[in-house]
């Protein structure tokens, strides 16, 4: 045996005691996570780790102290933006000595995981732990469970936290406010039979080649709750794609939108979120709407045109994306819908810190 595999011998041992040691005096229950596996873990979780930093807005949500839960998260700043990871340290100090293990978005560091020796592991959607990594991480009474931030999965996904957390009332809370908002949506919209085509560009300049465009996934899925569709959607075989300007212009979609964020400031693309100004965001959104083949699109030329933060999407507070995509979608039944109205009720109701900064923007003011 050599010395590398003598220290992860170690590493097994040392943290197959720490979680005996802390699972005694909690309840032991079964949970089901998003992909239909049960689990037996103890309750509450005092302990749990994260693979994006997008669970732990999640955890604010319907708990006072988020940090005081977590043992390890994968510092993906980037993922909620510096300005509100700044808030949440100030908040709370104690996330900085959290330890770290691997994003969703990286290959899945096992080493990182037993050495934070959590009661659990909340995995998103992403590369993860192979099935064989994950009955060796059982074994060491860390049990793994799938959540995911997608609508379809966000209220199951918010009620599995709930009750690792001893938070299910509160969650409960949180999951009526939201349903309250869709639900409007939907009785307003009704069964119209006629999507507005969109244009829905993520990432916006995060490259020269134009352009990313959602085909047959979520995105489309929230833009069909609203009255949309995206363009791409007939063309696009798989949930995601590049399209060409040409394809664009020919079908002269009604509306475009954008998202993006500050991970896209190096690349010169769409930025917005916490710590930007309303001017400095809408600078950008001209950027993106001046560029060959988009300026000559209707939806330009209407003023049609608008910016998303990234970060709302696949995300617990995507009520927030989802008020302002049908009030720029469908503003002859949804101009009174008010994100801003949305994001001051999740700050004075449900977090322990404000979100704060320009989460959508659009470039002439018109919805």
């Amino acid at each position: 045996m050599n010395g590398m595999t003598k220290g992860f011998g170690g590493i097994l041992i040392a943290a197959g005691v720490l979680a005996a040691m802390m699972t005694g005096a909690r309840a032991d229950t079964t949970v089901t996570d998003i992909k239909g596996r049960s689990v037996s873990l103890s309750v509450p979780a005092k302990r749990i780790a994260i693979d994006d930093s997008r669970v732990l807005l999640a955890l604010a949500l319907i708990h006072p102290d988020p940090v005081s839960v977590l043992a390890a998260w994968p510092k993906d700043v980037k993922r909620i933006g510096p300005q509100t990871y700044d808030t949440i340290r100030q908040r709370f100090p104690a996330i900085e000595k959290l330890a770290q293990v691997s994003s969703s978005q990286d290959p899945f560091r096992m080493e990182s995981v037993i050495e934070a020796a959590p009661d659990v592991m909340l995995v998103t959607s992403g590369r993860g732990p192979s099935e064989t990594q994950i009955e060796q991480l059982q074994s060491l009474h860390i049990p793994v469970l799938y959540i995911d931030f997608a609508d379809s999965h966000l209220a199951a996904s918010m009620r599995l936290l709930g009750r690792l957390t001893d938070r299910e009332a509160r969650t409960e809370e949180f999951l009526a406010f939201r349903d309250a908002h869709l639900a409007l949506i939907a009785s307003r919209l009704g069964t119209d039979p006629q999507p507005v085509p969109v244009f829905f560009e993520p990432h916006a300049g995060i490259s020269e080649e134009c352009c990313l465009a959602p085909g047959k996934d979520d995105v489309n899925d929230l833009l069909r709750s609203v009255g949309g569709r995206s363009i791409a959607s007939e063309l696009l075989p798989g949930s995601s794609g590049h399209i060409a300007v040409e394809f664009i212009m020919q079908r002269d979609p009604k509306v475009y939108i954008a998202t993006g964020g500050s991970y896209l400031e190096r690349a010169g693309g769409l930025v917005l979120g916490a710590g930007y100004t309303p001017d400095r965001a809408r600078e950008s959104l001209a950027r993106m709407a001046a560029r060959r083949g988009i300026s000559e699109l209707g939806a330009v030329k209407s003023g049609r045109v608008h910016g998303l933060a990234q970060e709302l999407l696949h995300s617990p507070l995507s009520v927030i994306a989802t008020d302002a995509l049908a009030r720029w979608t469908r503003p002859d039944l949804f101009g009174d819908v008010d994100p801003a109205q949305t994001l001051a009720q999740i700050n004075s109701r449900f977090l322990p810190f404000p979100l704060q900064g320009t989460y959508w923007i659009d470039l002439t003011g018109t919805p």
